[in-house]
Order: C-alpha cells, then sequence, then structure tokens
C-alpha cells in the first residue's frame, strides 16, 4: 500500500502566492494532499487555495492551532508542516521517500537544512549557526518543515495551541537521537532579515527562546517577537 503524505501549511494573507504554493505542492509527486490552514485571512488566501486544489480548514490565528487544526483533518500516513515563505528545493522528492519508506523512522522526525534566498556573508554565517543550534540541541525551528508519521504526531500530542514556539514545543517532547537531520534545502524567505537586520532578528529570536525555556507565555513573547508590529 502506497504511503500518502499530507503537507500541511499555516496562511495568513497569502493571496498573492497560495496558488503557486499549493500547484507545486501536488505537482511534486510525493504529496498525497495539501491543506491550508488559514488562520483568519481578510484576503482571497482560502478561495483561491480551494481552487488550486487544496483542502482548507480555518483556525485561531497563530501557526500552533492552524497546523493543530489541519493535522485533525489529514488523511496521510505522514505529515509535512511548512511554513508558506519556505520551499523545499530540487531531491527533497526522494529524501522524504526514503525516509518515510524507512520502518526505522516510525517514530522518528525528519527536518531539512535551513537555507536563506539570499547571497549575502551574513546569510551564510546564519545557516551555520542554525545547523549548528539542531546538532547541538536538536532545535530545529519551523522554517525547516517537519516531516513526521501521523501515528508519531498523535503520540506526541500534537502541536500546542499557543501563538509562538510552537514548534519548540513538539520538538522538545521528541527525543534528540528520534530527530533526523534530512539532506535536502528548505529555501527560506530572508525578508525578515532584511527588515530586522542579520544581528537584531537572530538576538531578538534567541532572545524570544531564553524566556520561553524560563517559562514566560507564549502570548507576551509574541509582542517581543514581533518588534511590536502586530
Amino acid at each position: 500500500m502506497a504511503v500518502v503524505l499530507s503537507v500541511i501549511i499555516p496562511v495568513l494573507n497569502k493571496a498573492d502566492t497560495i496558488v503557486g504554493e499549493v500547484e507545486n505542492w501536488l505537482e511534486s509527486g510525493v504529496a498525497g494532499e495539501v491543506i491550508v490552514a488559514d488562520g483568519g485571512s481578510i484576503d482571497a488566501t482560502a478561495d483561491l487555495a480551494r481552487v488550486a486544489g487544496a483542502g482548507v480548514v480555518t483556525a485561531p490565528r497563530g501557526r500552533g492551532s492552524q497546523m493543530a487544526a489541519g493535522a485533525k483533518t489529514a488523511v496521510g500516513d505522514w505529515l509535512l508542516f511548512i511554513h508558506a515563505d519556505t520551499r523545499l528545493e530540487p531531491g527533497w522528492q526522494t529524501v522524504t521517500e526514503r525516509f518515510m519508506a524507512d520502518a526505522a523512522n516510525r517514530f522518528c522526525a525528519g527536518h531539512y537544512r535551513f537555507v536563506l534566498d539570499d547571497t549575502s556573508p551574513e546569510a551564510r554565517r546564519l545557516e551555520r549557526m542554525v545547523a549548528w543550534r539542531c546538532q547541538t540541541f536538536g532545535l530545529p525551528y519551523g522554517d525547516q518543515g517537519l516531516l513526521i508519521s501521523n501515528e508519531f504526531y498523535e503520540h506526541l500530542g500534537g502541536f500546542p495551541s499557543i501563538p509562538l514556539m510552537e514548534d519548540v514545543a513538539l520538538v522538545r517532547r521528541i527525543a534528540k537521537h528520534r530527530l533526523k537531520a534530512l539532506p535536502a534545502d528548505a529555501l527560506t524567505s530572508a525578508v525578515r532579515y532584511h527588515r530586522d537586520g542579520y544581528i537584531l532578528r537572530p538576538a531578538r529570536n534567541l532572545l524570544c527562546l531564553g524566556l520561553y525555556f524560563l517559562g514566560v507565555r507564549p502570548a507576551f513573547l509574541v509582542l517581543l517577537y514581533t518588534g511590536g508590529r502586530e
């Protein structure tokens, strides 16, 4: 029996790009379904996603609640959670299919290499820092994608409905030896780093992570993470 992969994408006001994203996933030959988890878009995101062939679910705004809602409707044996501003680069199909086909990965999770769509030395430095964080602490973030069996996801309790750190909260429940770095690139938009800077943005992210580990509520951390823009 063929393994079915459900791709789950949390979105908010992505009408300008959602059609292309959904079509790319459906044409990949790997994704059995694409679920767009909408957090209350005020544009045509949801309608366009449906027309493009995706299933659409709505949920309270916040990636945690959105991805949790998407997972509840997924029919796939495997789930791939990935951000709307991230795309997997050529070669990911073979890597992903091989990971899913290995019975030893039934209770493991995979993540891809963090790569920015920026040619600057600052971008390369940040990529190396992310690789070190993942290797040393076993802490991949959501923009690296998370490939996990539906069974293991349910066993872990799924994504918590929190507005920030949902990826960290779930990954921390996975033993480090069960997290696998997959040899394929997750190319992510560098817009946030161009806007906030390659020093301030990572520093703010690290501060949020540290405060979260100290028990500060994610609802408060959102203000710090967004710099008061939301």
